[in-house]
């Protein structure tokens, strides 16, 4: 009976794409619009920078401030390792 289920939402999934991709216009990115300017493209260097470097480090400007800022005073320890003691057999 799984088989039966997967099979059909298989065919789902791929009917449903087929469809998708045979309705679906071209994004048309070459033609230019009025007023259409573009800037200079990005290198690569500069778009791993900007898409992949920068994120990282606002993310962790972020953090180190929360980290220094943090108020709160309530701290969790972890308990310290005590000797047991155990009774002496009497």
């Amino acid at each position: 009976m799984d088989n039966k289920n997967a099979l059909r939402a298989g065919a789902l999934v791929a009917g449903t794409t087929l469809m998708m991709l045979l309705m679906s216009s071209p994004a048309l990115a070459l033609t230019r619009d009025d007023g259409d300017d573009p800037g200079p493209g990005l290198s690569a260097f500069d778009t791993v920078g900007l898409y992949v470097v920068a994120p990282l480090a606002l993310f962790a400007i972020i953090a180190g401030l929360v980290l220094v800022l943090d108020k709160s005073t309530i701290r969790v320890h972890k308990p310290t390792a005590t000797k047991s003691v155990t009774k002496a057999k009497v």
